[in-house]
């Protein structure tokens, strides 16, 4: 022990010696005393002072003017942040310019989308901030708006020291701050890269810094275009037993290289610094909105502020503003221009124009001419990028995706459109091509071909552009407008040729399905119609009197209540899970008439699918396709059927309208409904079943595919959720549908043979043993067998419906 204390007695001493040993001494005088001061060998490297601006931007520099002067020195990308730019907000819009392929993704598709803004921080340098609108106050000046401050502070994204200053004419002031963006552009900073959740699903690992460059950078008078290449290692392949599927998508090019390269384009474009009137959000009408909760020194809650997206279109100047206001068309200041890809085929191109055009009629309701049109692009023209956020451009993908998508960019302050990128996918011509074949071949002669002409595929673009672009305006889906056309006025082809088939392009109605051959229907394509009209008369219209946003609301509401009075002009929300008048890809306002309609027109179809579909020297994969989009087009009319069953009607309304906001789907409705599927699906649709078709396609002869239907429809009818909304309904009164009525209807059709001792076949057996084992599930004691209405969650055992259930199983065993 004494060894060891000597031994660490050494070793203190040494320590302290050595560290005496690493110190200058310095004497201070303190009255009669002399005191020593221990004090650091080596200072710290003092941060480097700004220089002169010439020294920084020599005689080397390559200069842009614009947004921010950007200024070229060696391999360096120097901003000049002027000061009057110091706490703007400034949109960065990131883009794939090119990608590899195999992911799904494709050049001219958004990345990433934040607002930022410049500040000067504390000591010779900027900050770089991204802003979030979550709360805000009108109360600039008053005492909450530290409480919101203190709420929302925004994040540091960059922190870049001043290299120069840039001052006035006198040399006194500072005008200007040179900063050294590069770093933020050629490293993996995520505003101006990919995000996290996209690495995820792409599966990216590192950056890689020697493959990643920055590859040009344009400045404009109000954006600023960064051009960038990236290259990142990827997750490689791994072989996995487990049965859960893996997230993410394997790259090819990262499986052969173990790195992918993508170009990006990143657009910083400057907000407007005169904000466009809001325009208050209204249920009413199919807008997208924005919102942020906003806090008020004199109100008494947390108000939630909602607001409509869309672009902004005013008068050139008071005169024309006083000529509109009379009545008069008048072009506005800055119209709606569309740039068409020029990777777009050439033929399709004057159809793609033209749905774009179509819009004009519409927006001439709210007092505007030339206000929206598309054109091609101007090759050749450096000042111009179909990346660039300035411009609207339907970008055309060679992928196979069935599909098209209208997206847009907009002032999240206050709801104003700057600008959008529709995305175009080569193989929704496939999509096209089956939905029109199988809703329309029985009456439409030009349907009956594998591969469509120019002429009627142009057709078909332009009705899909047309609805894209009604997107990119700010229109939302409409899935009621279908419902203000009575079902037997789409066999009128009068009423067809005036009003079309749906009130919407909004709506996923399609094409008309009902009109059967004997009707000599023509007109079977959507249009834009009514509703789409008195939206953009609501979206657009310049209020040239209203002082505020206020007077406007005011205004637009005795506008939307007199259009309330016209049912075509009615909008339905694409996310209401119980009102059968709210659907996609239906058609009329009785669903069980127009799918009789459209049954009968799937019966005259189906035999031709072989002689429609062939080509010699190939598979039958075309005929397989098609069977299934006709199967498919079937299930779909069993659905719009079946959500009339323990259906409500949501009407949105106001104080100021009548009538109640909520309606129960009268009884006689719901009875009809069942009796449909009790006919049309319960009793076996053998037709379905054609074995000159099956036979060429699938080993199997039908038994498991018409099964698979039946328990589709009878797990919805049977959900837990729709017999809550029955239970609730009928508790109100005993006129409204019932749990009880609708099992016994179920147990009446699928076991009709107790009652006329008809032959039992194999299909009938199938649904008997499907509906008795659904509704022993319906009884079960399980507290996790549970239903969602209104966003409670209930358990079914708690409710009457496994008692009912019990009931309507020894109604049956009693019959057998």
């Amino acid at each position: 022990m004494k060894n060891k204390l000597t031994l660490l007695s050494s070793l203190l001493v040494l320590f302290l010696f050595s560290c005496s040993a690493t110190q200058n001494k310095k004497k201070t005088t303190n009255g009669n005393k002399t005191a020593t001061v221990a004090t650091d060998a080596k200072k710290p490297e003092g941060k480097k002072e700004p220089k002169p601006y010439k020294k920084v931007i020599d005689s080397t520099a390559v200069t842009q003017k614009g947004l921010v002067d950007v200024h070229k020195v060696g391999d360096k990308y120097l901003f000049e942040i002027a000061d009057s730019l110091i706490g703007k907000e400034i949109m960065t819009i990131t883009r794939y310019s090119k990608t590899p392929a195999g992911g799904g993704i494709f050049g001219g598709e958004e990345v990433n989308r934040q607002v930022i803004k410049f500040e000067k921080g504390l000591n010779h340098n900027i900050l770089v901030r991204s802003v979030t609108y979550v709360i805000a106050t009108p109360d600039e000046d008053k005492p909450i708006t530290k409480a919101v401050k203190n709420s929302s502070a925004d994040p540091i994204i960059g922190n870049f020291d001043v290299l120069a200053y840039k001052k006035d004419a006198k040399g006194k002031e500072n005008v200007g701050y040179v900063i050294d963006m590069t770093s933020a552009f050629d490293s993996d900073l995520q505003t101006f890269s990919l995000g996290s959740l996209d690495k995820q699903l792409l599966k990216i690992q590192a950056f890689q810094k020697d493959r990643s460059f920055i590859q040009s950078i344009k400045s404009f008078p109000i954006n600023t275009e960064i051009r960038t290449v990236k290259t990142f290692t990827t997750v490689p392949r791994q072989i996995s037993l487990s049965p859960t599927p893996r997230i993410g998508t394997d790259l090819p090019a990262g499986l052969d290289a173990g790195v992918v390269t993508f170009e990006f384009n990143t657009s910083m474009i400057l907000l407007p610094q005169k904000p466009m009137r809001k325009r208050a959000f209204d249920k009413r009408v199919g807008y997208f909105a924005n919102d942020y909760d906003v806090f008020e020194e004199d109100s008494q809650k947390a108000d939630k502020e909602i607001f409509a997206v869309r672009w902004r279109l005013e008068p050139k100047n008071a005169e024309d503003a006083e000529k509109q206001k009379r009545g008069e068309l008048i072009e506005p200041k800055k119209p709606i221009v569309y740039y068409l890809d020029p990777a777009t085929p050439d033929k399709w191109k004057p159809f793609i124009k033209q749905g774009i055009d179509d819009w004009q009629e519409a927006f001439e309701f709210a007092g505007w001419k030339n206000a929206i049109r598309g054109e091609y692009w101007p090759e050749n023209n450096p000042e111009m990028s179909l990346e660039d956020a300035r411009f609207s451009v339907l970008r055309y993908f060679a992928a196979d995706i069935q599909n098209a998508y209208g997206p847009n960019v907009h002032d999240p302050r206050t709801g104003e459109i700057m600008e959008s990128h529709i995305g175009w996918y080569h193989n929704i011509m496939s999509l096209l091509r089956d939905w029109y074949l199988i809703q329309t071949a029985a009456v439409d002669p030009q349907a009956r071909n594998k591969k469509f002409d120019d002429k009627l595929m142009g057709e078909l673009i332009r009705f899909v552009a047309a609805h894209e672009v009604g997107h990119t305006l700010g229109l939302r889906h409409n899935m009621g407008a279908s419902f203000a056309t009575p079902v037997e006025k789409l066999r009128d082809p009068e009423f067809q040729k005036n009003n079309g088939h749906t009130s919407s392009i909004m709506d996923y109605a399609r094409f008309n399905y009902v009109a059967q051959p004997e009707d000599g229907v023509k007109d079977l394509f959507p249009r834009i119609g009514d509703y789409d009209k008195w939206a953009i008369k609501w979206g657009y219209s310049y209020f040239n009197d209203a002082k505020d946003e206020d007077t406007e609301k005011a205004l637009l509401n005795e506008m939307t209540k007199d259009a309330y009075k016209n049912r075509r002009l009615w909008f339905g929300t694409e996310t209401n899970p119980y009102d059968p008048r709210y659907q996609t890809e239906d058609l009329g306002d009785n669903a069980m008439k127009a799918s009789v309609y459209g049954i009968k027109n799937l019966k005259r179809i189906l035999p031709n699918l072989i002689e429609w579909s062939k080509e010699e020297g190939e598979d039958y994969d075309e005929l397989n396709g098609l069977y299934n989009s006709l199967t498919g087009q079937y299930r779909r009319y069993m659905g719009h059927v079946t959500k009339n069953v323990g259906g409500i009607y949501e009407t949105p309304k106001t104080y100021d309208m009548q009538g109640d906001k909520y309606e129960v789907v009268p009884s006689s409705i719901q009875n009809e409904a069942v009796a449909f599927l009790n006919e049309q699906l319960f009793k076996t649709p053998k037709w379905l079943l054609d074995q000159n078709i099956l036979s060429k396609i699938r080993p199997e002869n039908g038994v498991e595919a018409i099964k698979s239907i039946q328990d589709a429809t009878l797990s919805s009818l049977l959900a837990g959720d729709r017999l809550v909304r029955l239970l609730e309904t009928s508790s109100q009164s005993k006129a409204n549908y019932s749990v009880d009525e609708l099992m016994s209807d179920l147990r009446k059709g699928i076991f009709s043979e107790v009652r006329t001792n008809a032959p039992i076949d194999i299909y009938r057996r199938n649904l008997q043993k499907l509906y008795v084992s659904k509704l022993i599930e319906t009884m079960s004691s399980d507290k996790n067998n549970v239903a969602f209405f209104n966003g409670r969650r209930i358990v079914l055992a708690d409710t009457d419906i496994p008692s009912i259930a019990r009931g309507q199983l020894n109604e049956l065993k009693n019959q057998l």
